[in-house]
């Protein structure tokens, strides 16, 4: 019998994990948290049940039911979310910052790459931040300069707090490893053939989502195997822990959400949350009844966890940027897949990373109001036409113009440039409609 049949056969005969107090109450209705301009990266739950957002927009999304406050501060994508035990929020991103947000926000630090994973100490003095850049800092939420301990020896893709002076983290090149605050070199506690990208951690035990799929449970103090989770999908992408309810989420790069009982490591539940992209993000309600999750679509959701199986596999898919390929033109095809995560094509102002292209034809680079350009595009002579269009795609943002905030894009033939070109000529003067 395969893994995938056994866990499957396991997951039907277990029973439903969810919260007492949820159960004499109301049930939980599920929920979708609709105003990002971009995939949903980063969600985070406080002790009071608030959702925090975190997307390719730049922006973080704090929501009061289903209507959000929006901070904006940082540079780039939102990558990483957590609250503290005393609602301190803290975000970090691809512009390399760290950011604690309260009546005024302010930037903890800088690492050189892209921030990944966030924590706070039980503590709630204390927060600490991994990167790509290989580098895990500690930085004090009071202020103060952060600290930064010993590198692990390989970008960082999570970290987890055990106690205030016990720190775990996951690396890209497979290595789990556990830091003594009070000082000393990282004691590896196991080694993945793959990089690991997530960590949960239990009483007693912590479990590790891997690119390869690998999703199992070691003992923290002998690094002993407990129970091996993996199924056949990759990679595993998020993990969300909820001890009261004794449950364990997993999402993984094929758009499913398993929940696992952590009492006898049983799979309750195994649902397809996104008929394509992944899941990037998970985080339970503060009672376990729901679990929060974004991904590709720029909208998060909230699933009760009672009532995963009763939901349309995928309700989620018509909002996904990856449309089906067949159904669109060339033209068409090329600007979702090159330009649409980050710009709008509707006149006025648009909540995604990048401006909108609505009359971009005949327009100068860096004058749409309201946008904040990088100081290469403020002030360009550049004039958008077919053929600077043209040349943009061709050479790729880094070469035309270098230093700005577009990201790496190539289409290296001529006929598909010409094709986005001819479909933005339509699309970018067509009448406003009522989305993006």
């Amino acid at each position: 019998m395969s893994r995938l049949a056994l866990a499957l056969g396991l997951m039907l005969c277990a029973a439903p994990v969810i919260a007492q107090d949820a159960a004499q109450g109301a049930e939980p209705e599920f929920r979708s948290l609709k105003g990002h301009g971009g995939p949903v990266m980063a969600i985070a739950v406080a002790p009071s049940g608030q959702v925090a957002t975190g997307s390719f927009d730049n922006s973080v999304g704090l929501w009061d039911e289903t209507t959000p406050r929006w901070l904006e501060g940082h540079a780039a994508s939102v990558t990483a979310l957590t609250f503290g035990a005393q609602g301190q929020l803290v975000s970090g991103g691809d512009d390399f910052a760290v950011r604690l947000w309260g009546e005024e926000a302010r930037t903890l630090g800088q690492h050189q790459g892209k921030v990944t994973t966030l924590a706070v100490s039980p503590d709630g003095e204390t927060v600490v931040s991994g990167s790509w850049d290989g580098s895990i800092m500690l930085w004090p939420l009071a202020g103060g300069e952060g600290r930064a301990l010993p590198p692990p020896g390989a970008g960082v893709n999570a970290v987890a707090f055990g106690t205030n002076e016990t720190l775990y983290a996951a690396t890209m090149n497979g290595g789990l490893l556990r830091y003594d605050l009070a000082g000393g070199a990282p004691v590896p506690l196991a080694q993945h053939g793959f990089g690991i990208n997530r960590l949960a951690l239990g009483d007693g035990w912590i479990a590790y989502g891997a690119v390869d799929g690998g999703t199992r449970v070691l003992d923290l103090d002998t690094g002993e195997q407990i129970a091996d989770l993996t199924l056949d999908r990759r990679p595993i992408l998020a993990l969300a822990h909820h001890g009261p309810t004794n449950q364990l989420a997993v999402g993984d790069g094929e758009g499913f959400i398993m929940i696992v009982d952590t009492r006898d490591w049983r799979i309750t539940r195994d649902f397809r949350a996104t008929r394509k992209g992944p899941v990037w993000a998970l985080a339970f309600s503060p009672d376990g009844a729901v679990i929060h999750a974004g991904g590709l679509d720029d909208v998060a959701y909230a699933w009760p966890v009672a009532m995963l199986d009763q939901f349309e596999p995928g309700i989620s898919g018509a909002r996904s940027f990856l449309r089906e390929a067949e159904t669109m033109p060339n033209g068409e095809r090329q600007f979702m897949r090159k330009c649409s995560i980050c710009h709008a094509l509707s006149p006025g102002p648009s909540r995604k990373a990048g401006p909108s292209l609505h009359g971009v034809f005949g327009r100068r680079a860096g004058t749409v109001p309201g946008y904040s350009y990088s100081d290469t595009l403020d002030g360009s002579d550049i004039v958008w036409t077919e053929t600077t269009i043209d040349a943009l795609f061709d050479q790729g943002p880094d070469h035309y113009i270098p230093g700005s905030k577009m990201p790496m894009q190539v289409i290296a033939g001529g006929g598909d440039r010409a094709d986005l070109i001819d479909y933005l000529k339509r699309a970018s003067t067509a009448p406003a409609t009522t989305g993006d």
